[in-house]
């Protein structure tokens, strides 16, 4: 069963590249990326495996959060497209 997932960091080393952790994020299932360090993700995967996955991309000062969606949610100022996929997967 697919579920939403929010996944945020901070990845706070000066100079640290977000290519390979964006690489592997967009890997986990259909995405969506319409706030800078927040994505939003439908994966049949836990949030600890989701995680785990994301874990190798980050060093030991970075700070990361991935929870599952309730499907209650609020939006304003996102794009058609960005608010389109709210609609359709939360």
């Amino acid at each position: 069963m697919l579920k939403t997932y929010m996944i945020g960091y901070d990845l706070n080393s000066p100079g640290q590249g977000y290519d390979e952790l964006i690489k592997t994020i967009k890997t986990l299932g259909t995405w969506w990326h319409c706030l800078d360090s927040t994505w939003l993700i439908k994966s049949s995967k836990t949030a600890v495996e989701i995680r785990d996955i994301l874990t190798p991309h980050l060093d030991a000062n970075d700070e990361l959060l991935v929870a599952k969606l309730s499907g209650e949610a609020a939006w304003r100022g996102f794009n058609k497209q960005c608010a389109d996929w709210l609609r359709e997967n939360l």
